[in-house]
């Protein structure tokens, strides 16, 4: 639910983590509670056949591209946020933008 594939590039959503699908979440690392599924399936249902606006900041460690992402006018982190399939979390927000689309 914080993470898509746009071809073979793997962009990861700025400011938010979404609940992890079962057995994802590993040892020792707190995870977004909630339902992995349909905060995945939510995420989906956003993009699917649809173009998405990148805005690159950079990658994560594990290599997927940090981005703010767009459908047409809809901010995809701030619709995961809206519609509680996320977290918001601060120390990844780039200028407290997602921080204010939560209102």
């Amino acid at each position: 639910g914080d993470t898509i594939r746009c071809g073979k590039e793997r962009v990861r959503l700025i400011g938010i983590a979404a609940p992890e699908l079962p057995g994802h979440c590993r040892p020792n690392r707190q995870c977004a509670e909630g339902d992995g599924a349909a905060s995945t399936a939510a995420l989906a249902q956003l993009v699917h056949g649809k173009p998405v606006l990148l805005e690159r900041r950079g990658t994560d460690h594990y290599g997927r591209t940090l981005a703010f992402a767009r459908v047409g006018r809809v901010d995809l982190s701030c619709a995961q946020l809206r519609a509680g399939h996320a977290i918001y979390v601060a120390r990844w927000d780039s200028n407290g933008r997602i921080r204010d689309c939560r209102r």
